[in-house]
C-alpha cells in the first residue's frame, strides 16, 4: 500500500506543482532523471505507460525510489483501463494519472485508497471527473485549451484543482502564464529533459531554477 494518501498527495503535488512526465526503456536511465529530480527540489514525478518496458522500469524504479528519494511520489500516467491501474498499483504506484476519465479506473483508486487524477479538456469533462471523486483533474492537451481556458473556467468553478500537462514549457514566460490563470500544478515531458538537460547534472541545475520560479505561485498556509 502506498504510504502517501490522496490528502498528502494533494499537498505535496500543492506544495511542489512541477511534475516530470516521462518515459525511458531503460532502467538505469531512468534512475538518474528521477534522482536529478528529486535532488532539484520536486516531490512528484509521473512515469508513463507508452512503451514495452513501462512495467518492469516502473516497477524497479519504486523500489530506488524508496531507498534513495524518500519523499518522492511515483505516479504511473497514461492508465486507461482498471486492470493496467490495479497492475501498476501492485508495482507500488502512489498515485493514477489518466488522459481521459475512466470510472472504473476511479473506483479501483479509492478501492486501493490511492490518488486517481483523471483528465478532461471541458468544463463538463472537468466536472464530471470530480463527481466521479477526483479531487485533482488533469487538463490535457495544455497546448490546444491555453491558459485563458483555465482562467475562464475558474471563474464559475474557483474551487477547481488542476494540474495541466501538454504544452507546458520550463519558462518562466510559460510557467507564469499558467499559474496566474490558477492551475495548481503543471506537468512538463520531454521539454524538460531535452536541450540544456542533457546531463544528470544539468537537470538537477535547471530543475532548481523551476522550484525557484514557482515558489511565488505556491499558496502560504493560512
Amino acid at each position: 500500500m502506498s504510504a502517501f494518501t490522496p490528502d498528502t498527495i494533494l499537498s505535496l503535488v500543492t506544495n511542489h506543482p512541477i511534475v516530470p512526465v516521462f518515459y525511458h526503456p531503460d532502467s538505469a536511465h531512468a534512475q538518474t532523471i528521477v534522482q536529478a529530480c528529486y535532488d532539484g527540489g520536486l516531490r512528484a514525478f509521473e512515469f508513463t505507460n507508452r512503451g514495452d518496458m513501462a512495467f518492469p522500469v516502473f516497477a524497479n524504479l519504486v523500489r530506488y525510489v524508496r531507498e534513495n528519494c524518500p519523499d518522492m511520489a511515483m505516479g504511473i500516467g497514461t492508465i486507461l483501463t482498471p486492470a493496467d491501474a490495479e497492475r501498476f498499483l501492485d508495482a507500488g504506484a502512489d498515485f493514477v494519472v489518466q488522459p481521459i476519465t475512466t470510472a472504473a479506473v476511479g473506483d479501483v483508486c479509492r478501492a486501493r485508497g490511492v490518488s486517481w487524477v483523471p483528465a478532461g479538456s471541458t468544463l463538463n469533462e472537468i466536472y464530471q471527473a470530480t463527481q466521479l471523486g477526483a479531487d485533482l483533474v488533469k487538463v490535457f492537451p495544455g497546448n490546444v485549451v491555453g491558459p485563458d481556458f483555465i482562467k475562464a473556467i475558474k471563474g464559475p468553478m474557483p474551487g477547481l484543482k488542476l494540474m495541466v500537462t501538454g504544452g507546458v514549457e520550463p519558462t518562466i514566460d510559460s510557467l507564469s502564464a499558467w499559474f496566474r490563470a490558477g492551475v495548481t500544478a503543471v506537468g512538463i515531458g520531454s521539454q524538460l529533459f531535452s536541450g540544456q538537460s542533457t546531463s544528470p547534472d544539468a537537470l538537477r541545475d535547471r530543475v532548481a531554477v523551476l522550484v525557484k520560479l514557482v515558489a511565488s505561485f505556491i499558496p502560504k498556509p493560512a
